[in-house]
């Protein structure tokens, strides 16, 4: 099928066409099928992060259930930094969200990260992009919180919902960690555990961010949730996505320059003292000013 094709088969519900379309996203075709979406509408973007075990899938199933019923198509991309074939946690959690696999108003995919440089930054604005286009209408995007993926989700995500559990020293080391500083929403998941009021308020010390509890599997708290992150949505500004726009533009920027065929070649001429690293980064930055 052509990717006119694709996309129309997308359109019409198929997720098969949608899988491949955002296989064709991942990789060297990523200009082709967004030059074939023309405009699209603006998404709206959940973020959930939080470290392994805080039951973040369990919460995107439930947050996914209670979107499905209000009528909203759903896709979830699992961010998986791990595997360059998605065969990491993250695509293990999928069976946590088992229950809507068979709804074709759901979507549920992992994105591997790997061998981009820019991490997410790289690898999930064109995906975004192309669900949006295929009118999803919500899309949650889930990844671990235990390196530079968090930091990215706050860019593009609108709330960043952070995911912990009560005990065990989860407020300082999430503060630590510096999942805190990206948080809209803070969830203490498993609320019904010892140990969840006192990480409540060692929370409150830490951050200005909503602290809602929350018992995933079992549903409790989730429509406070849901309250909570259309609240925020409602509350989003123009100032606000044009802070996140301009987060991306500087990623990708980034993850191009990371990646400049003639990189190692001009730190080669650095190393040996033959040219200075401000010279050479104007030359990767306007090359045709260099010249």
């Amino acid at each position: 099928m052509t990717i006119d094709e694709l996309i129309e088969a997308a359109r019409g519900g198929s997720a098969r066409a949608a899988g491949r379309l955002l296989t064709l996203v991942e990789g060297e075709r990523r200009a082709d099928v967004l030059d074939a979406l023309g405009p699209t509408p603006r998404p709206r973007i959940v973020g959930v992060t939080g470290p392994p075990g805080a039951g973040k899938s369990t919460t995107v199933g439930a947050l996914v259930g209670a979107y499905r019923g209000r009528d909203m198509r759903v896709a979830v991309l699992a961010v998986d930094p791990s595997s360059p074939y998605s065969g990491g946690a993250l695509l293990g959690d999928r069976i946590r969200m088992a229950a809507h696999i068979n709804d074709s108003g759901v979507l549920i995919r992992s994105v591997a990260t790997r061998g981009h440089l820019g991490g997410l930054a790289a690898a999930v604005p064109a995906a975004i992009r192309l669900l949006s286009a295929l009118s999803y209408d919500l899309i949650v995007l889930e990844t671990v919180g235990v390196g530079q993926s968090e930091i990215e989700i706050a860019a593009v995500a609108d709330p960043t919902v952070v995911i912990l559990n009560p005990g065990a020293g989860d407020a300082v080391q999430a503060a630590k960690a510096g999942l805190l500083e990206v948080a809209d929403i803070v969830v203490v998941n498993k609320a019904d555990r010892d140990g969840a009021d006192q990480t409540v308020r060692d929370l409150r010390a830490e951050t200005t961010a909503p602290i809602l509890k929350l018992i995933a599997a079992q549903g409790d708290g989730v429509p406070e949730l849901v309250d909570a992150i259309e609240e925020h949505h409602r509350a989003d500004s123009l100032q606000r996505r044009i802070a996140r726009a301009r987060a991306q533009i500087l990623s990708l920027a980034q993850t191009q320059l990371r990646t400049h065929p003639d990189l190692d070649r001009l730190a080669k001429l650095v190393a040996e003292g033959s040219d200075d690293p401000y010279t050479v980064a104007e030359q990767l930055i306007n090359p045709k000013q260099a010249d």
